[in-house]
């Protein structure tokens, strides 16, 4: 296996990680995504296709992280949901992934979040439709990343085609 092949791999995999950490909060995300486009691109040994590439899959990723921060903050500003409660349902979706495997991180978060909120409004319906509300938001960003993410990863995918066939 030569050099290029490896570098190839590894962003392979790296990008793979990314995606998941889209939706996976605790692994990197997008950022991992750009670091491996650029590391292909410097290293992989595909010249013009390799920058075309990383060109191209970073507009995929900074969109999806714009669209996931804008999207998610104008809901949560629209719904009037503090920060502090997106962080305690952070926090406890982080520690009930350990604590419940495999949707810990999900039934953590949503519970850390609508006990921020009850503890916010004093107020059970309330803190529930708020709850809701960020929930939704932050799913839709969520969504909206990975999309994106899977576009970038797409194009890296492409442009390994394109340098195989062209070599």
């Amino acid at each position: 296996m030569n050099a290029q092949t490896l570098v190839t791999v590894l962003c392979g995999l790296a990008i793979l990680v990314g995606v998941a950490g889209t939706v996976i909060p605790v692994l990197p995300g997008s950022f991992l995504i750009g670091l491996s486009l650029l590391a292909w691109a410097i290293w992989g040994g595909e010249g013009a296709t390799g920058w075309v590439v990383f060109a191209v899959g970073m507009v995929f990723v900074l969109a999806g992280m714009a669209a996931s921060a804008v999207l998610a903050g104008r809901k949560l500003k629209e719904h009037r949901i503090p920060n502090r409660s997106v962080a305690v349902g952070v926090v406890l979706g982080i520690a009930g992934m350990f604590v419940i495997p495999v949707v810990g991180l999900f039934v953590a978060f949503a519970a850390g979040l609508l006990l921020s909120e009850v503890q916010r409004t004093r107020n059970f319906r309330a803190a529930l439709t708020s709850s809701w509300a960020a929930l939704k938001a932050t799913g839709l960003g969520m969504l909206m990343e990975f999309g994106l993410a899977c576009l970038a990863a797409s194009t890296w995918v492409v442009g390994v085609w394109v340098g195989a066939a062209s070599a």
